[in-house]
């Protein structure tokens, strides 16, 4: 396992880590659009863990974190279509491969003094590449469940923040999300 590495730059120029310039992968030869053929790459373990915020105002996430809401148990409801999605992705980002996900898990914490919703969702898979997609699309359905869950007291909610936190596993080593108080 190689020693995990923090982000590149923002601007997309070579990663400083390696030295080299970041490649398209999901791009053929002539510049169009193709799934990346992953055939030749070992199964291994995979882990993605990816972050949301939801902010909403002190009281609406007092009724979120009580239950309190018209719709009922919106963290629960959440939950469950975070990780509905992550078994959906390939389903739902073109060019992104069917995965055998071992373990979804989809955590939400309500700061009701903040007026935050705090989503952690992780994805777990043996395969021959990655979940961070997986991860990513179950902590924004879980986010946007959310917010479908409080519009009804607060159409202003904001779903924010979202990123990738960690991942682990395969040929690009380990990745870990610097100064991010929830990674």
């Amino acid at each position: 396992m190689t020693a995990p590495t923090t982000e590149p730059a923002p601007d997309q120029g070579p990663d400083p880590d390696s030295g080299h310039a970041h490649q398209l992968t999901h791009v053929d030869a002539a510049g169009r659009a193709a799934m990346v053929d992953v055939s030749g790459k070992e199964v291994t373990r995979r882990v993605a863990r990816a972050g949301a915020v939801l902010r909403v105002q002190p009281s609406t996430a007092r009724l979120l974190a009580d239950g309190g809401l018209p719709k009922g148990d919106a963290v629960a409801v959440a939950r469950i279509a975070g990780i509905q999605a992550a078994k959906r992705t390939h389903e739902l980002i073109p060019l992104c491969h069917q995965l055998r996900l071992t373990r979804v898990d989809v955590a939400i914490t309500v700061d009701a003094d903040a007026g935050t919703a705090t989503i952690v969702a992780e994805a777990a898979a043996l395969d021959r590449t990655g979940v961070e997609m997986e991860a990513l699309t179950a902590a924004t359905v879980a986010g946007l469940t959310l917010y479908d869950m409080v519009k009804a007291v607060e159409r202003s909610a904001v779903l924010t923040d979202v990123r990738l936190l960690a991942k682990s596993g395969g040929a690009s080593g380990d990745f870990i999300r610097a100064q991010d108080p929830v990674a």
